[in-house]
């Protein structure tokens, strides 16, 4: 029997987070499905007494917290456009920076990039009554963003400070964080980390939310970094610092670097009788004893063999290790007796043998102040005031090296000024290093009486793209002056800027360049003439690929829409006398021809992809030719072939 059915279509939405929390309870609890619904009956007999039955439960409650999980539960139908005439080397490089509402572009990301960022950093506004805050608006996301940005008219929408005087001050944050956050821990890989700026007016509530989202178990440290040198005068008591909290996706994964040992650390260590392990510094052989712990067994005495004197633990201790491990450490003349070789014994300490750095403190005073961030700021734009209170980039450098590695993909969803793309290019730089950053920054309009805006920055995503840009080009005007100096004879050795990733991709979000249903519009929630507006959706989803659209504009939203990163390599074929897209050695095939022949299609199916993915419009309505089209794949064994 002919199978008569078409290729299926290709989902337009980003990932749908319901099904995706329900397939995980399924894979470990398969029996409290009943046609594909949870019997919360059955998952309440399967866990037993550690379902909480009480009407008292310890948590947070806030008000509009359970409109927060309509937000997470409603899919984008947003795209990424790409700008190229905003961005440096697109073709070549792997970092990223997307103009847009960040909800819209975490939803939007959760196909292609779930699970494969390994830190994130945001330095989220801080809710002190002066800062811009996102509306307190839950539906039509994107419909809201576009009125924001301009690119469709809606007077009703206001975008402001969020003030003490205008109630629910600390509900409209939280309301704006906790679908943010949610939708960021799914990106982190296992191992991954999230590091989060914040004062003293959300740090309580900040922790509170992170502990639902990532779990308590997964609460890492707060660090306290001191941001200037002297209080402020204009309050009884200055704050000098601020907070930056660390949570985990799994802490039974996930590793912290340790800090780099200074150059004063490294000088205790010593090689004075030309030991062969190496330099070495002494350390204590006693062990603490404190609350009883004392081992008969390990209090013996440590003769010096060049005065014959014994030596016993101090008062009520022992020895750290057993006396056949001290004479194998003697034997190997790991013991040292001081310069005089007259002294009590110590362990000697090899620098081989420690660890390749120390242990992070909580206390972080060995980075820039906040002044830094203005001076950095000044030196690359021409004016401390473009940004207000930027960050410095040795704090951000420092967090980089603490929780990322040298190959990861960095995540900042409230890019700002860009600090954490320019500490990512300064740090892949020093160490010659290819981590990757993705930027997130809302076109915020600069007001009209700024230094920014006098200065031709129209928005906040303005100022961090030009300054990625002066980045770059101070690297590569640094870089090569030594490159050249290092190789006076040859001025045009570059080999390792060209190792350096030293550009960005822009793209901005945007409607999907293909025209949806709306249901929406056909239930009458968004307009009140609800029978044109029926009409109108009934002839877009006849000619659904918006006119207006590039094929560069359609093919980036197919390959997130099909679960491919932006940076994932492209290469362009040739079959049929058709341009074809392969991505990633075939594991997809795009085709945009509007006039797709019986020929493209089982050369396409001939080169057996993992996926094909064509323009229904391609098949100018010949059913014949779209149902042979599946026949043609299925033989060539391509079961996963759709049209959008």
């Amino acid at each position: 029997m002919i199978d008569l059915a078409g290729p299926e279509k290709l989902d337009l939405k980003s990932m749908n987070i319901t099904e995706e929390q329900k397939s995980k309870l399924k894979r470990i609890f398969p029996h409290v499905f009943n046609e594909d619904k949870i019997d919360f009956d059955k998952l309440r007999q399967t866990m037993g007494e550690e379902v909480d039955e009480g009407q008292e439960r310890y948590g947070m409650i806030w008000p509009g917290k359970s409109e927060c999980f309509k937000i997470i539960q409603q899919p984008s139908i947003g795209t990424l456009k790409p700008c190229r005439e905003e961005s440096v080397n697109f073709d070549e490089t792997e970092n990223l920076f997307i103009e847009g509402d960040n909800l819209e572009v975490l939803k939007i990301l959760q196909k292609s990039y779930y699970g494969k960022i390994k830190m994130i950093y945001i330095d989220p506004p801080y809710n002190t009554g002066k800062e811009f805050i996102y509306p307190d608006k839950y539906s039509e996301t994107l419909d809201t963003y576009l009125a924001y940005t301009g690119q469709v008219n809606d007077e009703g929408i206001k975008f402001s400070t969020n003030t003490e005087t205008e109630g629910r001050f600390h509900s409209k944050w939280l309301n704006m964080m906790y679908p943010r956050l949610f939708l960021a821990r799914n990106l982190l890989t296992e191992d991954g980390v999230i590091f989060i700026s914040i004062d003293d007016h959300e740090a309580a509530n900040l922790i509170e939310i992170c502990n639902e989202i990532f779990g308590e178990e997964n609460f890492v440290e707060k660090i306290v970094w001191k941001k200037r040198s002297t209080p402020p005068n204009d309050k009884i008591i200055g704050a000098a610092h601020e907070y930056i909290l660390i949570f985990c996706k799994d802490v039974s994964k996930v590793k912290l670097n340790l800090k780099s040992r200074n150059t004063e650390q490294l000088e205790r260590y010593k090689n004075p009788d030309n030991h062969p392990k190496g330099p070495w510094t002494p350390g204590d052989l006693m062990a603490n004893i404190k609350g009883g712990r004392y081992v008969e067994s390990l209090y013996f005495p440590i003769v010096n063999s060049n005065t014959g004197e014994e030596h016993y633990p101090s008062s009520h201790g022992n020895w750290r290790f057993s006396k056949k491990k001290i004479d194998k450490l003697l034997a190997n003349n790991e013991i040292y007796f001081g310069e005089d070789g007259k002294g009590r014994p110590k362990l000697k300490r090899f620098l081989c043998d420690v660890k390749e750095g120390i242990t992070y403190s909580t206390l972080w005073d060995f980075v820039p102040f906040n002044t830094q961030g203005s001076k950095e700021m000044t030196e690359l734009l021409g004016n401390l005031a473009i940004f207000d209170n930027p960050k410095p980039s040795g704090l951000i450098k420092e967090i980089l090296r603490l929780g990322s590695d040298k190959d990861s993909i960095i995540l900042d969803f409230f890019a700002g000024s860009g600090t954490t793309a320019h500490s990512v290019l300064e740090l892949n730089c020093e160490n010659m290093e290819s981590r990757k950053y993705i930027m997130v920054q809302l076109p915020e309009p600069c007001d009209q009486k700024s230094e920014s805006f006098k200065a031709g920055y129209k928005n906040i995503a303005d100022i961090g793209k030009e300054r990625i840009r002066r980045v770059i080009k101070k690297i590569e005007n640094e870089r090569g002056q030594s490159l050249n100096q290092e190789n006076p004879s040859d001025i045009d050795s570059n080999d390792d800027l060209k190792m350096l990733d030293l550009g960005f991709k822009v793209f901005k979000l945007d409607k999907s360049n293909f025209n949806q249903w709306d249901s929406l519009y056909a239930t009458g929630e968004k307009v009140i003439n609800t029978g044109e507006k029926i009409i109108k959706q009934l002839q877009l989803v006849m000619e659904n690929v918006n006119p207006y659209s590039s094929e560069e504009d359609i093919f980036y939203e197919l390959l997130l829409k099909s679960g491919f990163t932006l940076t994932t390599k492209i290469e362009e074929i040739e079959l049929a006398g058709q341009k074809i897209y392969s991505i990633e050695n075939d594991a997809l095939l795009v085709c945009l021809n509007r006039k797709l022949s019986k020929e493209v299609i089982t050369d396409m199916a001939k080169r057996e992809p993992a996926r094909v993915v064509c323009l229904d419009d391609g098949f100018a309505g010949n059913d014949q030719l779209k149902t042979n089209a599946v026949q043609i794949m299925k033989s060539f064994g391509v079961e996963d072939f759709r049209t959008i």
